[in-house]
């Protein structure tokens, strides 16, 4: 499931000027929708790219010079100002509810947008979901049991949208009943909270993958090759690296260049992350080679307690150096390998802490990831493949 955030932005947020500084902050964040009135589909546009939702029932456009409507969104939400936010009252009989019969008659990408205020208006979006692409469901006074309700009930059919006024509530809504909502609507003007909404939606997407120590069988210098520098376009923290290694079963960690040593200054972007024909794991769990890397990948970074976040690669940089070849086994009598740069400068994770690739002994502890699969192009096959 991919997760979304979606930022409200219509008239009810006050002028163009308030709703012009909520949706800046918004780009700049990284939401992934905005919604607004139609009227501002144009001026949302005119702002940066994201995809643009708009409230139906506004027929004001903007015109270009040769008099044509230029104010298409790429979805249109219908409920505001009738049933769906309970400015007109519910029918008896749901299947004449008007805002349901516009959904049944367009062809275009719909939303429909419900206020819960009771257990007719969950009902409702139970219909409104299987006759729309996004289902918003704003819950007064902020309520978990009818999301909770909501999303027992409804399947792959819709998107369910949940409201939200904080990054709080967004990170609830994404784990409620450990299925969470597909999105989240915030209704904010504060800069911090919209981006900590789209931190949370981004941290219910990383997975946090299971470390082991791996016992060094055999170091040894080889010679002179071709390395490769992950130069990333984010700031790595301390316990930040990447998965490394010649096996795809069986990754290193290696930290980032992120400690000053008497020789150089830290590059807290960087990875020297080994020879050109070595495995990197990829934020989609799959592994490319590390000479296949270009400026605009993105790459996994993970962290000593397995925690994992994605970065763009700036740049990877290729250069002939001498290089240690290190074998290591697993508990289960597994032995994997790496080619990693002899330097100071690279570190990996030991038992006893962050330690130099030179200072490294037959005995010591590697911390690595181990997943017991073969790989094809960079995704797990169910095969038999020997590595050595």
């Amino acid at each position: 499931m991919t997760r979304s955030v979606w930022l409200k932005a219509d008239d009810e947020v006050g002028d163009w000027e308030a709703r012009k500084g909520r949706i800046t902050a918004g780009l700049e964040a990284g939401v992934d929708w905005v919604l607004v009135d139609r009227r501002d589909v144009d001026r949302v546009r005119d702002l940066g790219s994201v995809n643009v939702a708009a409230f139906a029932g506004d027929d004001v456009h903007v015109m270009d010079a040769e008099g044509e409507s230029t104010a298409e969104p790429d979805a249109i939400v219908v409920g505001k100002d009738g049933e769906g936010d309970g400015t007109v009252d519910l029918p008896s009989d749901l299947s004449g509810s008007a805002d349901l019969t516009t959904l049944r008659r367009s062809d275009e990408s719909t939303g429909a947008f419900i206020r819960i205020f009771d257990e007719e208006y969950e009902a409702f979006a139970e219909a409104a979901a299987t006759e729309s692409d996004h289902t918003i469901v704003v819950a007064e006074n902020w309520q978990i049991i009818p999301l909770e309700n909501l999303i027992a009930r409804i399947g792959e059919e819709t998107d369910l949208v949940a409201g939200v006024r904080s990054a709080e509530e967004a990170k609830t809504a994404f784990e409620t009943l450990e299925i969470g909502a597909d999105a989240v609507l915030l209704d904010s003007d504060s800069p911090d909270e919209i981006r900590a909404t789209v931190e949370a939606r981004d941290a219910v997407e990383r997975e946090t993958l299971e470390m082991q120590y791996a016992t060094i069988t055999a170091i040894e210098q080889t010679g002179s090759a071709d390395r490769v520098c992950v130069d990333t376009a984010s700031i790595l923290d301390h316990d930040e690296g990447m998965l490394v290694g010649s096996m795809s079963r069986g990754l290193f960690f290696v930290h980032a260049e992120t400690a000053d040593s008497p020789y150089v200054a830290s590059r807290p972007f960087r990875v020297n992350a080994g020879a050109v024909h070595a495995y990197v794991r990829t934020p989609d769990g799959g592994t490319k080679y590390l000479s296949e890397l270009r400026s605009g990948d993105e790459v996994q970074l993970v962290d000593t307690d397995g925690n994992t976040r994605e970065a763009i690669v700036g740049r990877a940089k290729i250069e002939k150096r001498p290089m240690f070849r290190i074998e290591a086994e697993l508990e289960n009598g597994d032995r994997i390998e790496t080619l990693l740069q002899n330097a100071e400068t690279i570190k990996v994770a030991t038992e006893t802490g962050r330690t130099a690739v030179t200072d490294l002994e037959v005995g010591d502890e590697l911390l690595v990831y181990y997943e017991d699969v073969a790989r094809h192009f960079g995704e797990a096959v169910e095969e038999s493949i020997i590595e050595k």
